[in-house]
């Protein structure tokens, strides 16, 4: 029993102890030696499936990407609308018109005389690629690590077991071998297709490239295409390369800000060539080579993803420039400061919304966007329905940041499935009539209320608000699916849907030819449990014309499968612009661009011959009343045909920590974590104020425990003593 009362003692000592050491917060999920140290804290939810530059197109791969390489160009960080700026390159190109026998036209020549454009690039001399073990050789010249043998190859797991790295300066030849990889055919480049039509010989080149990869040994896995000349793409010299273009096409100076267009060394192609180390997964689709401010040393897309800052990078500097207020709203404090400003950036992965506002709300990460669930109690509308952080958010120094994001979220038909699409042009009629029943009956005036706490407004076509093309009004409307009453669209009611459907062969939901109730099915990529109630609601959308709509759920990279494969029925998915250029959403429908036939971008497999004639007319068109004309009668067909459900064009909402610093949020330019910076004194007293441990409970709680053992105690005690009594009176 002493030893009971001395225990009890002991936890409560301990328990006041505890308390009153407040330093270490008992529920943070880093490294106490990390508190203070330049790191950035971010989340990612899907697992990203390429970050070789070929292939990755996908926004959950471009947030490592466009950290990692550099494309000669880039967008401004702080100017709107959008402006492009050198990254790699010494200036943006000016671009040249030849004719057919290559005479140099004027710049306002007409399309129709132009045969070829000239993109020349010059880049920036010094440049240096991150440290990595494809660039080291030893003394005599030979390569260290292009040809392991089995003993050497044993010893390899992940890249950091090479021990020795090396770098080299980058070369204009390093952004040709990249244009060359666009054709590769074990590659697959979803952008291929497109840039086939642009790039003077890129096709033939994918043919050439094809044949020697069937010529080659059994065995050998590398294709060296330094072998093998591109006529479209030439090094002039060490540090100037130039593009030929077929025809006029304005919009392809955007290209060379993104990823694909990034240098790719030889080096880092031979050294990946390698059949064990293919075998390990050490490829540059998993470990990735650049020369931008950040390298990848981490990659474990289950858990965590990591970024560490360059050795290497080259002198960049903040903008010294900006927009009105810009000044104002503390974004030019650093201004010709050499970037990038974060040590390490540490993405977590996170597939429920629930513990990621609980981290942030901690200041275990750094920022934060806002789901349904958490939207009141961090979002509150004032004045003319502006938004602003709550009052309790406030308190904390979290700071709202808006904008309207170029993108828009769309629920596709696959065009190759007989029942959505059709096999023949009887079935294909049929087919419109569902997709456009299907159209009404989706109410995502409800979604964006319910579901995005009407953050968005339903999308009338592809295009989205802030993009050249997209209309306002009523000459903006949809007119399968909307009237125009009031002054504003109004979704046409139920009993139309339910006509075209009868129309389409299916009345009240069952098929004629079969007697069956009509089923259709959704592939959608997994889905965690806060997001089931937006299936149902979308199954009750199908319900109100009496089809069932059954959900087929998997991860992100076997929907993209599905998708290329065209094993889809209806899916879900969404489009970030590129490009501030209504091209990049229209070319999503165009025809040869079929991601089945071509692994291109049409998910929906969508081909109208109109469509594609007056799409390749307005490609090469600049800007005005003519391209306008063409835009219109382009979205005229689509809205007819239907095959997108066109769903919403979003407005994004994020939530900022005061220590997180330069934060201009935007989808164009995906490059900007270099320009960030953050408060790490700050953030660490913040963190410790959130997360203070309150143990007073604890110690109060075995106080009333040992109190409640006095009473047993002192009867223990009476009983033994009545006891010994009794012994010694015996």
């Amino acid at each position: 029993m002493e030893k009971l009362v001395t225990m009890s003692w002991s936890l409560i000592l301990l328990a006041l102890f505890l308390s009153a050491c407040g330093e270490s917060n008992w529920n943070n999920p880093y490294a106490t030696a990390d508190a203070e140290k330049n790191i950035l804290y971010n989340v990612f939810t899907e697992r990203p499936k390429h970050l070789d530059p070929v292939q990755s197109y996908s926004s959950n791969e471009i947030q490592f990407t466009a950290q990692i390489y550099e494309p000669p160009l880039q967008y401004h960080y702080l100017k709107r609308p959008f402006a492009l700026i050198p990254a790699t390159a010494k200036e943006i190109p000016i671009v040249k018109y030849l004719d057919n026998e290559g005479n140099q036209l004027a710049e306002d020549a007409q399309v129709s005389d132009i045969a070829f454009s000239i993109y020349e690039i010059s880049i920036k001399p010094g440049i240096l690629f991150q440290p990595h073990p494809a660039f080291v050789s030893n003394a005599q010249g030979d390569w260290l690590y292009h040809d392991l043998n089995e003993q050497e190859m044993a010893a390899v797991f992940k890249l950091s077991d090479f021990p020795q790295t090396g770098t080299r300066e980058l070369l204009a030849e390093d952004y040709v071998y990249q244009i060359k990889r666009l054709a590769h055919p074990r590659l697959h480049s979803p952008i291929y297709g497109l840039m086939a039509d642009y790039i003077v010989g890129l096709s033939d080149y994918a043919k050439v490239l094809k044949q020697a990869n069937q010529n080659q040994s059994d065995g050998k896995t590398y294709l060296d295409l330094r072998d093998y000349q591109l006529d479209g793409v030439q090094v002039v010299d060490r540090y100037t390369y130039r593009l030929k273009i077929a025809g006029k096409y304005p919009q392809f100076v955007y290209w060379l800000a993104m990823p694909f267009f990034a240098p790719i060394p030889w080096e880092a192609d031979r050294f990946y060539s390698q059949k064990g180390l293919i075998q390990k997964n050490i490829t540059l689709d998993w470990y990735p080579v650049g020369t931008g401010p950040y390298m990848l040393t981490e990659n474990n897309p289950n858990l965590r993803m990591v970024l560490e800052k360059n050795p290497n990078f080259h002198d960049e500097f903040y903008p010294a420039e900006g927009m009105p207020g810009d000044e104002e709203n503390g974004l030019l404090i650093d201004s010709e400061k050499k970037l990038p400003f974060i040590d390490k950036i540490i993405f977590t992965r996170e597939k429920e919304s629930i513990p990621r506002w609980n981290k942030f709300l901690q200041g275990y990460y750094d920022a934060t966007g806002i789901g349904s669930d958490s939207f009141d109690q961090a979002v509150q509308l004032v004045g003319q329905g502006e938004a602003t952080v709550t009052e309790a958010m406030a308190e904390q120094g979290i700071r709202l940041e808006t904008t309207v994001a170029v993108s828009t979220y769309y629920m596709g038909f696959n065009m190759l499935d007989p029942v959505v699409g059709g096999s023949n042009a009887q079935e294909r009629e049929s087919a419109r009539k569902l997709r456009q029943a299907i159209s009404i009956a989706v109410d995502y005036e409800e979604f964006i209320s319910i579901f995005a706490n009407g953050r968005g407004m339903p999308a009338q076509s592809p295009i989205s608000p802030g993009i050249a093309g997209y209309r306002e009004g009523k000459e903006g409307i949809n007119p399968a699916v909307y009237e125009w009453m009031n002054d504003q669209p109004q979704r046409k009611s139920i009993q139309i849907a339910k006509a075209l459907l009868a129309e389409a062969g299916y009345p009240n939901g069952i098929d004629l030819r079969t007697g069956a109730p009509l089923v259709l099915y959704f592939d959608v990529t997994a889905r965690s449990s806060e997001d089931r109630s937006k299936l149902d609601w979308m199954r009750k959308q199908f319900q109100k014309l009496n089809i069932q709509l059954v959900v087929r759920s998997t991860d992100y990279n076997r929907f993209q499968d599905k998708i290329r494969k065209g094993n889809a029925q209806i899916f879900e998915w969404g489009w970030n612009a590129d490009y501030p250029d209504a091209e990049n959403f229209l070319f999503l429908l165009y025809g040869p661009q079929s991601k089945v036939r071509n692994s291109g971008e049409n998910a929906a497999n969508y081909d109208n011959a109109e469509y594609n004639q007056l799409f390749e007319q307005m490609k090469n068109m600049d800007d005005g009343p003519q391209r306008q004309l063409i835009i219109d009668r382009m979205l005229e067909i689509l809205r007819h045909d239907a095959p997108w459900l066109w769903g919403y064009h979003p407005k994004d909402y994020g939530l900022y920590h005061s220590w997180y610093q330069n934060i201009k949020p935007n989808r164009i330019s995906n490059n900007n974590l270099k320009y960030l910076k953050i408060d790490t004194t700050l953030r660490a007293q913040k963190r410790r104020e959130w997360n203070e441990p309150v143990l007073w409970p604890i110690a109060l709680l075995l106080v009333i425990v040992v109190l409640s053992l006095f009473p047993a105690i002192a009867a223990f005690r009476r009983h033994e003593s009545s006891t010994a009594v009794r012994t010694a009176s015996s």
